[in-house]
């Protein structure tokens, strides 16, 4: 579980857009652009290059 207090200060290296977080999948997600950020070990790893790009519609 991330901490809600880290998710209001966290932003998108990206687009530095707001983030939410998906439980399910151990991801933080931009709500801007997309990006999902890997959650490893209760630590999110908000680098580009370990990110996935936006899922396609």
């Amino acid at each position: 579980m991330i901490d809600t207090k880290l998710l209001e200060i966290l932003a998108c290296p990206e687009c530095k857009g707001d983030v939410e977080y998906d439980m399910r999948n151990e991801k933080i997600i931009c709500i801007d652009c997309g990006r999902k950020y890997p959650v490893k070990e209760g630590i999110p790893v908000m680098l580009i290059e370990e990110s996935e790009p936006a899922d396609k519609k």
